[in-house]
């Protein structure tokens, strides 16, 4: 059996388990809810009834923040591994995430309406991932040696750190709070009707996605193979980090940070698919990491009754040794 046709029956897999993940998602919690209410929450929706009513305003929209925010961190994680030709690379290692935090803390802790507002955070998330995105391209540019690129990345978080922290120490109570339960990290935060304008961000995001695929093919091969082939380089780059910012602003924005799904699923991924085809690793991180999220939102669910554990907690079980293990392989 080909490559392709193993890859297509991993697709075909991976398409058939979302679904049942994404339902057993619906299904956890501390209220059982059936699958009829399910479909009359989204097909005849009754405002008197409990079932549909905890649906439609939290599990749906903690479902859909779930697929959208492990498929895009996953996707924005394969991109910079691509770009910068780093395993390690990623979102929050490269503090990409850690620019779009600053940006949100500001927004939310700043008192000016306009900031506090969905549109005003979103905006604000896309501008620090944008600006931070840059930044990291820049030094990469300078620095040759991937280990001190990952290194800056990490100052970089640090450094944004304590700019929240000095933010944090001057900001008023209410405001105070509003930014911690945001830098927990949740599904939980989102509502129904925010659903809407994260869907056009993200699928712009992922429309984006479609232009670059042979672009990210040639980049694999070298920067000076693809200078070779005709690519444009320089513009490719800034692009890839738009792609980026509009993905992980967007769900840093509503979820708060999210550590080690952009690193880790790529890396999961390239295992599963064994392929360098980028039409096929996005699908197949868009999925997986989908998957990935929505279990690790699942073990939150089943023991939120007891314990409130933020989901940042639970990746950063999982995605940290992941991270060791591949350091380690590099090193050997």
């Amino acid at each position: 059996m080909g490559s392709k046709t193993n890859n297509k029956l991993v697709i075909v897999i991976l398409v058939t388990l979302l679904p049942i993940i994404a339902f057993i998602h619906l299904s956890s919690g501390t209220i059982s809810i059936g699958f009829s209410d399910f479909y009359s929450a989204l097909t005849n929706f009754d405002a008197q009834s409990t079932n549909q009513l905890i649906i439609k305003e939290f599990r749906f929209p903690r479902l859909i923040m779930g697929i959208i925010a492990g498929g895009g961190l996953s996707i924005a994680g394969l991109l910079m591994q691509t770009l910068f030709n780093n395993p390690l690379a990623g979102p929050n290692i490269l503090g990409i995430n850690s620019g779009a935090s600053l940006f949100v803390a500001f927004s939310l802790m700043s008192g000016v309406p306009f900031f506090s507002s969905d549109f005003g955070t979103i905006i604000s998330a896309l501008l620090g991932a944008f600006a931070f995105g840059l930044l990291i391209l820049a030094f990469s540019m300078v620095v040759k040696s991937n280990v001190s690129l990952l290194l800056i990345g990490i100052m970089l978080g640090s450094f944004t750190g304590a700019f929240v922290s000095i933010l944090q120490a001057v900001s008023n109570p209410e405001d105070l709070k509003m930014f911690i339960m945001w830098a927990m990290g949740s599904l939980q935060q989102v509502e129904f009707s925010q659903l809407p304008i994260i869907f056009i961000f993200f699928l712009i995001g992922l429309i984006s996605c479609l232009f670059v695929v042979k672009s990210l093919n040639t980049l694999v091969l070298g920067e000076n193979q693809a200078l070779m082939l005709g690519i444009k380089v320089k513009y490719i780059r800034i692009f890839l980090i738009a792609i980026t910012a509009i993905l992980t602003g967007l769900i840093t924005a509503f979820c708060g940070p999210i550590a080690f799904v952009g690193l880790a699923v790529p890396n999961i991924v390239k295992l599963l698919f064994k392929t360098q085809s980028h039409r096929t690793l996005l699908i197949g991180s868009l999925l997986v990491g989908s998957i990935f999220l929505l279990i690790c939102d699942i073990f939150v669910q089943l023991v939120e009754s007891t314990i409130h554990i933020p989901i940042n907690a639970i990746t950063s079980i999982i995605g940290a040794p992941f991270v060791i293990i591949i350091v380690l392989k590099r090193l050997v």
